[in-house]
């Protein structure tokens, strides 16, 4: 049987490249906005050639999409789409705080993608509509279980909650003083308070 090793250590260095490649895109992404990076400047800061990226991209276009690939990834591995909305949200400026150029990268692509013409729009606004879909069908959960009052309209409250997430993303950005963990914790607990089912009622 042949020796597998050397195909092993060929994979995991170029898996190393691959990852070295997102980091940099992501921060430069996050800086520059995709219309003023280039993969060049991408490769230059990863240490690779051009030859060498393309390799693992075949074009900006498919770098772009997996670097939302990394956001969603992310997300899938810390965030139940199954959960309690408001037990989500209680660790939602931590994972802030862990991933500011992943954060930061979305944000400006988001910001670039909102004309229907760019090339990321459907992509962002798939991404949007699934996210409304699942905060609504967790407050419906909460409803039917009894947690949450049913005189609430849950894809309205979805909407809402993803402005405030968008929004303190967007905010904290621009200004990194802000009282992130204060502000999650607040709106949190609020959003707890409005979704409760009054003790009157019970």
């Amino acid at each position: 049987m042949p020796d597998q090793r050397p195909y092993a250590a060929l994979f995991a260095k170029g898996e190393d490249r691959r990852q070295r490649i997102l980091a940099v895109a992501q921060r430069l992404l996050m800086r520059n906005g995709s219309r003023g990076t280039t993969l060049g400047q991408i490769a230059r800061e990863a240490g690779v050639t051009s030859a060498g990226l393309l390799h693992h991209f075949e074009s900006k276009e498919k770098l772009l999409h997996a670097v939302l690939d990394a956001r969603d990834s992310y997300d899938a591995e810390n965030i139940d789409a199954f959960g309690d909305v408001v037990d989500e949200l209680r660790d939602y400026a931590e994972r802030l705080r862990e991933t500011p150029d992943l954060v930061g990268m979305f944000v400006v692509l988001l910001a670039e993608s909102l004309v229907p013409e760019a090339p990321l729009h459907e992509r962002f606004l798939d991404r949007y509509q699934f996210s409304l879909h699942a905060v609504a069908e967790s407050i419906r959960r909460g409803q039917r279980a009894g947690r949450y009052r049913t005189d609430l309209d849950p894809a309205l409250k979805a909407v809402e909650i993803m402005a405030f997430l968008y929004g303190i993303e967007t905010s904290w950005l621009l200004d990194p003083s802000i009282p992130l963990a204060e502000t999650c914790r607040e709106y949190t607990e609020s959003l707890a308070r409005q979704l409760a089912v009054p003790s009157d009622a019970r």
